[in-house]
C-alpha cells in the first residue's frame, strides 16, 4: 500500500482524531479550549496553505473568519438554529458564498497584488461591522451555548471540543487526499512554472480560484468554531492583524504538510499564552523570535521535516 493512499491517510486521520478525543476526556479545561481554538484557527491557516501551493498567499482570511463568526452567532441567536455541527457549516457555506463573486477577479492576480487585494475585502468587512449596530458595533455581541444533536452541551466544553477535534479531523484528511491527488500536484506545478501548465491545457486561474472559495469554506468553518469556543463575536475578527495571525502559522507550517498547519496554530496558541503570562510586555518579541528561528533553521516550515523523512523513506 502506498504512504500516500487515501486510505492509510484516512485511518491515521482517524486515529489521530480518536487519540484526542481521548485525551480530551483527561484534559484540564484551560487545555482542551486551547486545542480547540488552535484547531479552529488551524483550519483557517490550512486555507492559505491551499492558496500557497498555487504560489499566492491572501492577507485577508480575517473576512472568511468572521463571516463564519458572524454566521454562527447570528443563525444561533435569530434563527434558533442551535446544532453545533449545522452552524459550523453553515457558517462555512456563508463565507464561501461571499468569497465566490470575488474568486475569479483575485485570482487573475499574483504575489502582493493578490494579497492586498485580498487584504482589502477583510478591511471593508471590518469596517462594516464596526459601523452596524444591527451587527453589535464594535462591541460585537455574545453568543449562547450550542446544543449537539439537539441535547445540551453542558457546561464542560468538552462537546465542543469533540465537533471542532472531528470537523477539523474529516477537513484535513480530505486536504490531504486532495494535495495528493492529480489536481493538487497541477497546483505545485503552476507554483514553479504558470506557464507551462497553461500550455499543458490547465487554467490556473480557474485553479486559484477554486482553491480561494475552498479556503473561504473552510475558514468560515474555523470562524464559526472559535466563536462557539468563545461565546462572543466582534469585528476585530476581521481585522488585519488577525489575518496577519494566520498568515503567520502558514508560514511556519510550510505547504508541505496538512498536519503542519493545526502543529503551527497550537504553536502560535502556546507560545502566546504562555508568554503573554509570563513577559506581558514584549510577548510579541517573542512571538517574532519563534518565526524568525523557524525561517532560519526550517525555511521550508514546520512540515519540511515530514517531507524530508518522507523522501528519505522513499530514497532507503
Amino acid at each position: 500500500m502506498n504512504a500516500h493512499s487515501p486510505l492509510r491517510t484516512a485511518l491515521a486521520g482517524l486515529l489521530a482524531a480518536g487519540l484526542l478525543l481521548a485525551a480530551g476526556l483527561a484534559m484540564p479545561r484551560w487545555l482542551a479550549f486551547l486545542v480547540t481554538m488552535a484547531a479552529a484557527q488551524g483550519l483557517v491557516s490550512l486555507g492559505i496553505v491551499l492558496l500557497m501551493r498555487c504560489g499566492v498567499v491572501s492577507f485577508g482570511q480575517g473576512l472568511v473568519f468572521a463571516a463564519g463568526g458572524y454566521t454562527a452567532a447570528l443563525a444561533f441567536g435569530r434563527l434558533g438554529i442551535s446544532d453545533a455541527l449545522l452552524l459550523a457549516l453553515l457558517g462555512g457555506a456563508v463565507a464561501a458564498a461571499i468569497a465566490a463573486p470575488f474568486a475569479w477577479l483575485i485570482a487573475r492576480y499574483r504575489g502582493i497584488f493578490f494579497a492586498m487585494l485580498s487584504l482589502a475585502l477583510s478591511m471593508v468587512l471590518y469596517g462594516l461591522l464596526l459601523k452596524s449596530q444591527s451587527f453589535g458595533g464594535s462591541d460585537g455581541f455574545n453568543m449562547g451555548r450550542p446544543t449537539l444533536f439537539g441535547l445540551p452541551a453542558g457546561d464542560s466544553g468538552y462537546a465542543g471540543y469533540a465537533v471542532t477535534v472531528v470537523l477539523s479531523a474529516a477537513v484535513g484528511i480530505a486536504m490531504r487526499i486532495y494535495f495528493d491527488s492529480a489536481r493538487g500536484l497541477v497546483a505545485l506545478a503552476a507554483r514553479d512554472n504558470e506557464i507551462r501548465v497553461e500550455y499543458l491545457g490547465s487554467s490556473v486561474q480557474a485553479l486559484i480560484a477554486s482553491h480561494f472559495i475552498v479556503a473561504a469554506f473552510i475558514g468560515g468553518m474555523g470562524g464559526a468554531l472559535a466563536v462557539m469556543a468563545l461565546g462572543h463575536v466582534e469585528p476585530e475578527f476581521s481585522y488585519w492583524t488577525r489575518s496577519g495571525d494566520f498568515v503567520f502559522v502558514a508560514i511556519l507550517a510550510g505547504h508541505h504538510s496538512v498536519l503542519a498547519a493545526f502543529v503551527a496554530s497550537a504553536a502560535l496558541e502556546m507560545v502566546r499564552s504562555f508568554s503573554s503570562a509570563w513577559f506581558p510586555n514584549s510577548w510579541q518579541l517573542a512571538l517574532g523570535m519563534f518565526l524568525l528561528a523557524v525561517i532560519r533553521f526550517l525555511p521550508g516550515g514546520i512540515g519540511s521535516l515530514w517531507l524530508a523523512r518522507r523522501q528519505r523513506g522513499a530514497h532507503a
